[in-house]
């Protein structure tokens, strides 16, 4: 059974961290690569950071190159992502996914996501 389970949001004000755990199951995680999305109220869901299958190539989007860290953890099939220097605009829906995406007979399989909140 696929499972995707984000965890590790919450209310953080500018300049905290947080750090997001993804753990999943059913989903042969270690042959993939992993990616972690955010999506902010009224906007499409946008990429954040992906990791590849070994965990030694890591892409960013600008805005969070520096702030945030990706890493996996093969032996407990998970995603984390490390954030620092947290700012309001990181303020969104955090999801992560496999690349590509999970599809099911239905379309593509996304989890709840946590929510993240950053205060001024």
């Amino acid at each position: 059974q696929i499972q995707i389970v984000e965890s590790g949001g919450g209310l953080a004000h500018s300049g905290d961290s947080l750090t997001l755990s993804c753990v999943t199951s059913g989903v042969n995680f270690r042959v993939y690569e992993w990616t972690w999305y955010r999506q902010a109220p009224g906007k499409p869901r946008e990429f954040v950071a992906d990791v590849s299958r070994t965990g030694l190539v890591k892409n960013y989007r600008p805005s969070v190159e520096g702030r945030f860290t990706i890493s996996r953890d093969n032996a407990q099939n998970a995603v984390y992502l490390q954030m620092d220097s947290l700012k309001p605009e990181d303020t969104a829906v955090y999801f992560c996914n496999r690349k590509p995406p999970v599809k099911l007979n239905s379309g593509e399989y996304w989890a709840q996501g946590t929510q993240v909140t950053v205060s001024a």
